[in-house]
């Protein structure tokens, strides 16, 4: 016999598992989104009942997936996917799940190119930048790169599902070779969370997103930033443009860095919600 559970219901009695985690808004968000992205469900099928049953097997996987996300598991890789924009990526533990804030500083790139040519994102994880920009810019010649070649994998399934022509390399960020031509726009959303800082991040970010790809030691938290600048100086052309995605506690020690190589024009974007998150300089 198939059992049958009425939708509207079942939705408060699974955001009442997730609220002792989440809290009472993001426990919602959170179990629409399952609904959603996994059986179909919409929140206008929650309100008006247009759909009254889940199947026996549903029920099953579902509760499968209650349980990763009780045990802190983040619900973009218990799905395998995420949104970014308008557009969904896939997702792994191999790549950090896309934030909003980066979301806003692709919007602020999208605002400001015109003619430019040629764009390069580093450390691309699940490649959404460098995708976005090449979706929302189609003018550019995108390159990527990350050291993981498991998240290139992840990056390059997402530029075919979406058909993006993206050249994705693999480099280490920390030693890279020299460019292969110039860029007019170079855009990081590095590691930059000190060691530190640990201590005040909630587990289903410290216990499953990749480490590599978030953390940096408390005694060189701009070794990134660095050495990506120093690339940019030979890999950019004169007046090309270099964006970053910030930890807020270093914007002084960015702009003193990013000066004494060269760079001018300094901006820090607050415009977007996110204070002092977006960085960006000209050569």
């Amino acid at each position: 016999m198939i059992k049958q559970i009425q939708i509207g219901s079942f939705y408060h009695r699974l955001c009442r598992r997730l609220e002792p985690i989440y809290g009472k808004r993001e426990a919602k968000d959170i179990v629409l989104l399952v609904l959603e992205m996994r059986f179909g469900v919409t929140m206008t099928d929650v309100v008006c009942g247009n759909l009254d049953e889940l199947g026996e097997a549903e029920l099953t996987e579902l509760e499968r997936i209650m349980l990763r996300l009780e045990r802190n598991e983040p619900v973009q890789y218990v799905l395998g996917k995420a949104y970014f924009g308008s557009d969904i990526y896939e997702v792994t533990p191999d790549v950090l799940i896309p934030r909003p804030e980066t979301e806003a500083l692709c919007r602020w790139i999208v605002e400001e190119t015109r003619d430019e040519k040629r764009l390069l994102d580093c450390c691309t994880g699940s490649g959404c930048i460098a995708i976005t920009l090449k979706k929302r810019c189609p003018q550019l010649s995108v390159d990527a790169y990350d050291l993981s070649n498991a998240a290139l994998d992840v990056a390059r399934r997402n530029a075919e599902r979406l058909q993006q022509d993206i050249y994705l390399f693999r480099m280490d960020a920390l030693n890279p070779v020299p460019a292969k031509g110039k860029y007019d726009i170079i855009v990081a959303n590095p590691p930059y969370i000190c060691e530190q800082e640990k201590r005040d991040m909630r587990p289903n970010v410290l216990w499953f997103e990749p480490h590599e790809a978030l953390f940096v030691p408390d005694n060189d938290p701009l070794r990134f930033y660095m050495a990506i600048t120093r690339y940019a100086v030979d890999a950019l052309n004169t007046g090309g443009r270099l964006y970053f995605e910030i930890n807020p506690l270093f914007v002084e020690a960015l702009d003193v860095m990013m000066r004494r190589f060269g760079f001018r024009e300094i901006e820090v974007n607050n415009s977007f919600g996110y204070d002092r998150r977006m960085m960006k300089a000209k050569l």
